[in-house]
């Protein structure tokens, strides 16, 4: 993860982006938060978005991967967006509640743990490759648990799997381990004992959610996660999320 360069002013650019959110803005013009492969996350106005359908037919839907060409104007902290081209619509994504839930909520998470400004291109990957999968009817509950993963370890704030938090002894993959959501990573059951607020993980799960953290989106989407690897990693995820950014996210609600 890198801040991204200064942007020469009145330079027009052309990126690869994923629609985040949409604004009213005005009469006739759409705030619009999107995340790009080269630039990070970026806010932008779509003067006359809505009402022109000749410069932003469909490439403005929600969640969508589309090719901008915007540019950054003297003395604006928002850039503006000339025109669009969809990439593809995933309409899979809106004719499904669920999905389009997953989806928001994908997206409030990105936002959160990525500023604007800050290059992120496998953050990139993951959002667009999540959408695809989300298009193409994907298990809910088993893409939540990959996209809440790698984002959190993509944003920095990954779980440390490799030794207890306590007594610092390496874990071997042998019995079950305890999260501790304050220190943002496991415990020996020497040290910690299992409880609802702090959930343990057996050893294959551990094994797993480490590669899923560790490895690209076009690997970690292969990992054949069980049901009993999805429960067991749901609540520690819930807990670690919510410690580490501070609130709970408005979108998860509908997840619930």
């Amino acid at each position: 993860m890198g801040v991204n360069p200064e942007v020469s002013l009145m330079t027009i650019h052309i990126s690869h982006a994923i629609i985040m959110r949409t604004w009213e803005f005005g009469e006739t013009d759409l705030l619009v938060s999107f995340f790009t492969s080269d630039r990070g996350r970026l806010k932008g106005v779509a003067k006359g978005a809505r009402k022109s359908r000749k410069r932003f037919a469909n490439c403005l839907d929600l969640f969508s991967p589309v090719k901008l060409e915007y540019e950054l104007k003297r003395g604006r902290e928002l850039y503006f967006i000339h025109s669009g081209k969809l990439v593809h619509g995933f309409p899979g994504i809106r004719s499904d509640f669920s999905s389009l839930s997953l989806a928001s909520y994908m997206a409030e998470l990105t936002e959160i743990l990525f500023p604007v400004g800050v290059v992120a291109k496998r953050m990139f990957e993951l959002l667009n490759g999540s959408f695809a999968a989300l298009n193409e009817n994907k298990n809910i509950d088993e893409l939540r648990v990959l996209f809440e993963s790698k984002a959190m370890a993509l944003g920095g704030y990954g779980i440390d799997l490799s030794r207890c938090c306590n007594c610092g002894r390496l874990y071997k993959e042998e019995g079950r381990a305890v999260f501790k959501r304050k220190k943002g990573g496991i415990a020996c059951l020497k040290c910690e004992k299992e409880s609802r607020v702090s959930p343990a993980l057996g050893p294959t799960t551990v094994k797993t959610l480490r590669m899923i953290q560790s490895t690209p989106w076009a690997k970690a989407q292969t990992l054949d996660l069980t049901k009993e690897m999805i429960r067991e990693i749901k609540p520690v995820l819930k807990l670690h999320i919510e410690y580490r950014i501070g609130q709970r996210l408005k979108t998860s609600e509908y997840l619930e």
